[in-house]
């Protein structure tokens, strides 16, 4: 068996005298989908942060593909294939789907004087195969995404994850604020990750959602790690007590 794409070791986080994490433990495989759920203020947040590079532990390793590494900035994050959809997106609206998608990792042309000018038509070819591929509900590449659904924006966002993420992909709350037709396409597309094999860590406050698409659950309480669970192996009601802190009985165990 492979190891983990990605494994966090006592990883600790402080702001001043307050304790963010508090020698967190986390591993993820290839082709693994491990959603990470949490009350408010748990930290759930600030792990991703460090994950992706946007934010440095105070203490602990982080180990990506079994050797450590340090990532400094999302730069480095990305550099080592990790992608990550935060819940604002990060999309441009007055771009279409097309610009969006090569946002900052623009084509230029190969020629002397043609790579100081976009490659559109290279672009535009490469945008529609990758929607395409996806089977992403867009009409038009060419409509900027401004003017396109809750879901349909989400799923721009994620497809440009894919295209230039290369081992992981982190999501933060891809279905909030989202229908139940716009999440099952969001769904669709997380199920389509782990289909290509790329590790995918998902944030979520959805139990249904949760449960629907994760292999494991990872459960943050308090800064600290309360469980990681099969998800055949545990129910809602067990997790939702996880994160509260309530013990839940075995009769409401079953019941869940």
């Amino acid at each position: 068996m492979p190891g983990p794409i990605l494994s966090l070791h006592g990883i600790r986080k402080n702001y001043g005298p307050v304790r963010a994490l508090d020698g967190v433990d986390f591993a993820i495989m290839p082709g693994e989908i491990v959603s990470l759920v949490g009350d408010n203020g748990a930290g759930k947040s600030t792990l991703v942060k460090i994950m992706s590079g946007a934010v440095q532990p105070s203490a602990g390793q982080i180990r990506f593909e079994g050797t450590p590494v340090v990532f400094t900035s999302p730069h480095d994050a990305r550099d080592a294939g990790i992608e990550t959809v935060y819940q604002d997106l990060a999309v441009v609206p007055e771009l279409d789907a097309e610009a969006n998608l090569f946002l900052g990792r623009e084509l230029t042309g190969t020629g002397f004087l043609s790579r100081f000018f976009l490659d559109r038509k290279r672009m535009r070819a490469a945008a529609e195969a990758h929607i395409r591929s996806l089977k992403v509900n867009l009409k038009s590449i060419r409509q900027p995404v401004g003017l396109l659904s809750g879901g349909q924006r989400q799923s721009v966002a994620v497809a440009r994850s894919i295209l230039w993420g290369r081992k992981m992909i982190i999501l933060d709350e891809p279905t909030a604020a989202l229908g139940v037709r716009e999440s099952r396409g969001v769904l669709d597309l997380i199920l389509e990750l782990r289909a290509r094999n790329f590790a995918v860590l998902m944030v979520s406050h959805s139990m249904p959602h949760v449960f629907e698409v994760s292999d494991r659950i990872f459960v943050l309480r308090q800064g600290r790690s309360a469980a990681v669970l099969d998800r055949h192996g545990t129910t809602m009601n067990e997790i939702v007590g996880l994160i509260t802190g309530i013990p839940v009985s075995a009769d409401m165990t079953r019941a869940g």
